[in-house]
Order: structure tokens, then C-alpha cells, then sequence
């Protein structure tokens, strides 16, 4: 049986973290999406997405195929029922198909010519971006224990003030050494090659994951995790970091998610609740508008390469877009559109060659490649975003 992820109708609810990657990559919980339903399925999957994504996010199609919508985190229970799926099934959770079966060809426009199978256990669902931040809890302690099963743990260092220390896990590589680590309120994971460094105070659930850097004297609450290769210090509370990202130095992040690539300069704070307690709105691209989140605690959702300087701040609730540069005293808008080069004092396009020019310097300091494919998926985005500035 072949398995294909498709994107499903809350794509554009996820942006500005879709405009460069499929719902399967984003990153919730220990795993990105198609992590997850790889080890559950013990299968590699592709991907049905937006045509510009898929010469780097292809889909293959076989004689064969359950396509699982991939806003839904997988399960024990989910996995089975869509195993037995057979030809012209579909199963639904509510009103939302989480998988069906089709043979090689075959154009899907609707379901009424489908066997509905509804799904009666539960499921988390990604449907808007404060989801990855709100869900990271229970997504890290579904992802740990499908990691750890039938593992056995590194030591936990003497030097390190473990506390609940059976939901502990490190990985091989991981150094840490002089830390405290408070596994009461769920489990800590600590990923191949990571570190954290002294003085450093973390409760869980937390997940750090390969290759990424805790630094000296951080203070981290969960539900966060930090994806690969990221370098996190300061204060993080409830946050999600997909990888390849910086918020190296002093100054709080709260209740957000940073895409890839992304850097926060020294100092750097975002309020994550409103002066008058109120419902956070965020900037929704698909009505073009501010809407309700029904969220008290809400901070900054930046997508891939963006960037901001010195003691920036952000306000409740603030959208960045992919390849935005921010600087300067003051407040920036609660949205900043994709490619904008400013501040408080205003914006102006972010021209594609210098933005190209950065994102291939920093890749390369990570031994990544900046490739055609990123370039044309950024290009895409570029025009795609053309709207929103104020050329």
C-alpha cells in the first residue's frame, strides 16, 4: 500500500508556515507531521500540496493509495482503521476525512460516491497556526512515547537536578551537565548531539531536538520544543521552534511558533497577553483581516527566514511573513507582510537578491544548501505576498 499526505482544506490557515512547506512538515510535538505518521505506518510518505512546493515536496502514486489528510496527528487506533481501509472508503471525523482509498488515476472531487467509516477516538487535529503552540503538550507526549519505547535512556548526568527522572529520556550525544530538569507536568526529551548548558532551568514537556543548543542560564516552560539545529536562550514559554532558528540571547518568548531559518536578535520580546486580558486576534490570510483566536495567551507566529534585530519588540498577537527583516525602536504592525524591510516607522519591499543573498550565507553556516528549488519556492512566495506591501 502506498501513503500520501495531502494538505487538506486548513493549508491556509496554517500560513505564513505553509507558504514554504506542506501541512506534513510542520514540526508539533517532538516529530514534524510526516515523522509521525512514518513510524506509526513503518512506510515513507509524499505529498499532494501546492504546485510550486512539489518540485521540492513531490507525490508519488502507485497502483494503490490511502491518502491521509495530514492536518491530523496520528495514533495507535487512527493507523489501524486506515490499514484496513479498502477501495472507495473513506474515513471521516465529523465533518473532516482523515483518510481514503483510491486506485492509481482516480480524481476525487467529492465523497458521496464514498463508503463513509467515521472515526469514533480521538484525534488531534492542526487546523490554525496557534494550534502547534496550544497542541505541543499532548503532541510531545504522544511523540515520546512512540521515541523512547523500547529504548533505554543515557544516564541523567549527577550533576543535573532531575526531578519525576523516569520521564527523562537522553538520547546518545546529548551533554548536559549543572541543570534542573522538572519532568512533573510531562516528559522531557533530550535529542541526539544537544546540549544545555549550565545554569539552565527547563519543565516539561519539553523536547530538544538533534544537534540543538540550551544555552547558559536559560529558562524554559512547557509544552516548547526546539526543533534541530536551533540555538534558544532566555526565557520561552509554550513555544515551538521547527528548526534551524535562533533566539540566542536574553528577552522572553511566549505562546509562538518560529519557522526555519528564522533569528531573534539580543533582547528581543514579545508580549503574549493583552493589557486588558481581551481575545487575541491574529492576521488571517484568508480573509484578509484580523480574526478571533478564542485565546487569552497568544504571541508571534514568523514564518521561514525571517529575521529581526536588537531589542525588537512585538506586540500581542503579530504575524510575520516569510523573508521579513525587522529593526528599530518601537512596535512593529501586528502584521508584517512577507519580504518587508522595515519597523515601527514603516516598511518597504525586501528585495528578492539581498534577501536570496542572506538566506544562502546563513544555510551555508549550517552546512544546508540554499538550492533552485528554495529559491523558486521564495520567488513564488514573493509574488504570491505582492499584496500585502506597500511597494
Amino acid at each position: 500500500m502506498n501513503y500520501i499526505l495531502f494538505d487538506g482544506p486548513y493549508r491556509n490557515n496554517l500560513l505564513p508556515f505553509t507558504f514554504t512547506r506542506p501541512v506534513a512538515e510542520i514540526r508539533v510535538g517532538i516529530l514534524t507531521i510526516r515523522q509521525k505518521w512514518e513510524s506509526y505506518l513503518e512506510y515513507t510518505t509524499t505529498t499532494v500540496t501546492e504546485d510550486y512546493l512539489s518540485v521540492k515536496f513531490p507525490m508519488v502514486e502507485m497502483e494503490e493509495n490511502i491518502m491521509i489528510n495530514a492536518s491530523f496527528l496520528p495514533n495507535l487506533e487512527a493507523v489501524e482503521q486506515i490499514k484496513n481501509l479498502k477501495h472507495n472508503q473513506a474515513i471521516f471525523k465529523d465533518e473532516d476525512v482523515i483518510a481514503f482509498f483510491v486506485k492509481e488515476g482516480e480524481e476525487v472531487s467529492d465523497f458521496s460516491k464514498f463508503e463513509a467509516v467515521e472515526f469514533q477516538g480521538e484525534i488531534l487535529k492542526i487546523e490554525y497556526t496557534w494550534d502547534i503552540f496550544s497542541k505541543n503538550g499532548a503532541a510531545i507526549a504522544d511523540d515520546f512515547q512512540l521515541m523512547t519505547a523500547s529504548k533505554t535512556s543515557q544516564p541523567i548526568p549527577s550533576t543535573v537536578n532531575a526531578i519525576n527522572p523516569e520521564n527523562i529520556f537522553i538520547e546518545n550525544g546529548a551533554e548536559l551537565n549543572f541543570v534542573t530538569l522538572n519532568a512533573s507536568n510531562g516528559p522531557i526529551y533530550i535529542g541526539k548531539d544537544s546540549e544545555i548548558m549550565e545554569g539552565s532551568v527547563i519543565r516539561g514537556p519539553f523536547a530538544l531536538c538533534h544537534n540543538a543548543t540550551v544555552k547558559l542560564a536559560s529558562k524554559i516552560y512547557g509544552p516548547t520544543t526546539i526543533g534541530p539545529h536551533c540555538k534558544v536562550g532566555g526565557e520561552v514559554n509554550n513555544s515551538v521552534l521547527f528548526g534551524f532558528s535562533n533566539k540566542g540571547h536574553d528577552g522572553f518568548l511566549g505562546n509562538s511558533v518560529l519557522g526555519e531559518w528564522c533569528n531573534l536578535g539580543a533582547d528581543t520580546n514579545n508580549s503574549n497577553l493583552k493589557n486588558n486580558y481581551a481575545e487575541v486576534r491574529l492576521w488571517d490570510y484568508k480573509s484578509g483581516g484580523f480574526a478571533k483566536t478564542g485565546l487569552q495567551f497568544c504571541g508571534l507566529m514568523m514564518g521561514d527566514h525571517s529575521k529581526c534585530g536588537i531589542n525588537t519588540m512585538f506586540n500581542t498577537g503579530t504575524v510575520v511573513g516569510v523573508s521579513a527583516n525587522i529593526f528599530g525602536s518601537g512596535f512593529p504592525r501586528n502584521f508584517v507582510p512577507s519580504f518587508s524591510w522595515g519597523g515601527s516607522k514603516g516598511f518597504v519591499t525586501y528585495k528578492t537578491s539581498k534577501a536570496f543573498e542572506v538566506a544562502a550565507v546563513v544555510m551555508s553556516r549550517r552546512n544546508e544548501a540554499f538550492t533552485n528549488k528554495d529559491r523558486a519556492i521564495l520567488e513564488h512566495v514573493f509574488e504570491e505576498t505582492k499584496t500585502y506591501r506597500r511597494e
